[in-house]
């Protein structure tokens, strides 16, 4: 029988209760809690697995799957959400089908949980910068071209589809393409039981007009979510709109414009919009820099150029890199390793052993990267005497590093990405062999982000 009471337990593992009944399936791991989304065929709910101790997400269909038709389209949800291995896609952990009454069939998933809630939600609070709906368009623009690349469309892009991590007000989102429930296959036509979408208001002015859903009919409806985060209404028609934030929210608008042009042939591509978001905040960026100081600003446009170029950040660990970080902390003897990539306003950490955050601020962080250091490896003795790297929240805080030796990660054409460190909790000198072996496997790193590229080239010259 499912489970009502709270979870034992503070904090995050504490949910409250709810009379949902759990499938039988699901009771004996999961603890259900409120409901937090779905829609007419489903609800989704908060829920703590007791297996792992964390919060995930668990949408129940409503409706048992008493056709053949209906089964076969859960099915294709669950199918389509496992295929896509996308940061900004929300990802499948299970899935399963209620098989207590055999003749109605009942599917569920087990999917992550993230707090903050949806972006109508958000919304609900005021228009974001033009920043943050920068990089929510880049986001979310790379993660609806990974659906197509898959051969399917979402058909349902709205804020109420796009989840939010809960963030600071003024910094980055995090948004997550949700609720596939509605994706068919690029050029099908949906089935007897199924619209074209679920919410007209973001439809594109030719499906309005009776024509089928296509890749450009997306885009439309991205550049709708994006237009009412910018000016707060989803209304291409709309003139003489007043965006604050200069050079840069004007180039946000300008591409956003784009997306929602009513001729679908004139509109931009997902990757020309994803490009350009990422282009206008790195752009202001460089203004600000250059403003401060000039001489270093044309240098760092064109690091950050060399950056994209490897189109490295944000993308799922991998076993080469892993497999780096790995043999690092176990060459050097230290529980510290990790590939550091230094973006326009962030450190991310492209593989990380002993770590738990992903990413620091880069003002913050800049010092352990050598990105403005020496072109050799290099290494500070004890971090918490030095005053450049004191204060850096890996030595200030969990894991309290307190010795660490960093090798740039150089390209080709001379542009520092980031570095490969190691760290220890003990003041430690590192030896000059110590050293060159570290700069030995900054150059594996650097020779397999030029191998990613390559393949990648090689991939779309075909």
């Amino acid at each position: 029988m499912h489970q009502t009471r709270p979870v034992d337990g503070s904090g995050e593992d504490r949910l409250d209760a709810t009379d949902r009944r759990i499938p039988d399936a699901l009771s004996e791991r999961y603890v259900l809690g409120p409901r937090i989304g779905g829609g007419e065929t489903s609800s989704v709910h908060v829920a703590h697995d007791r297996l792992l101790g964390r919060r995930v997400a668990i949408k129940l269909f409503d409706a048992p799957a008493s056709s053949v038709e209906t089964l076969r389209r859960q099915e294709r949800e669950a199918r389509l959400i496992a295929s896509l291995d996308h940061y900004a896609v929300t990802t499948l952990l299970d899935a399963g089908v209620e098989t207590a009454d055999p003749a109605r069939p009942q599917l569920y998933l087990v999917m992550e949980h993230v707090p903050g809630g949806d972006l109508r939600r958000v919304l609900r609070s005021g228009r974001l910068t033009w920043q943050q709906v920068a990089w929510l368009g880049h986001d979310l623009a790379e993660a609806l071209d990974a659906v197509h690349a898959g051969g399917f469309l979402h058909r349902d892009v709205t804020p109420a589809n796009v989840l939010v991590a809960t963030r600071d007000a003024d910094a980055r989102l995090r948004p997550k393409l949700a609720d596939f429930g509605f994706a068919t296959e690029v050029g099908a036509l949906p089935g007897p039981d199924r619209s074209a979408s679920a919410t007209t208001a973001y439809l594109a002015p030719e499906q309005l007009e009776g024509a089928e859903p296509t890749t450009a009919s997306e885009v439309w409806s991205l550049g709708l979510v994006l237009l009412e985060a910018l000016t707060g209404r989803p209304d291409p028609s709309q003139e003489d709109v007043a965006v604050e934030g200069g050079e840069g929210a004007v180039a946000v608008l300008e591409i956003v414009r784009a997306m929602t042009r009513r001729d679908p042939a004139a509109r931009t591509t997902l990757r020309r919009a994803a490009a350009g978001f990422q282009d206008a905040v790195m752009e202001e960026q460089v203004r600000r820099r250059d403003a401060r100081d000039p001489g270093p600003a044309a240098s760092e446009a064109a690091r950050l150029a060399a950056l994209r170029r490897y189109n490295v950040l944000d993308t799922p660990p991998e076993k080469g890199f892993d497999r780096v970080t790995r043999v690092v902390a176990r060459t050097l003897d230290v529980p510290v390793s990790a590939i550091a990539i230094v973006d326009v306003d962030r450190v991310w950490l492209k593989s990380r052993r002993g770590v738990d955050r992903e990413e620091f601020d880069r003002p913050v962080a800049l010092a352990m990267t050598a990105v403005d250091g020496a072109d050799r490896p290099w290494s500070v003795r004890d971090a918490l005497q030095d005053p450049a790297t004191a204060e850096h929240p890996l030595v200030a805080g969990p894991p309290h590093v307190r010795s660490f030796a960093a090798a740039p990660i150089v390209t080709h054409d001379g542009h520092r990405l980031g570095a490969l460190y190691a760290a220890d909790v003990r003041p430690r000198a590192f030896t000059a062999g110590e050293l060159e072996t570290l700069g030995d496997f900054a150059a594996i790193v650097m020779n397999e982000l030029e191998l990613r590229l390559a393949s990648r080239r090689a991939l779309f010259d075909r």
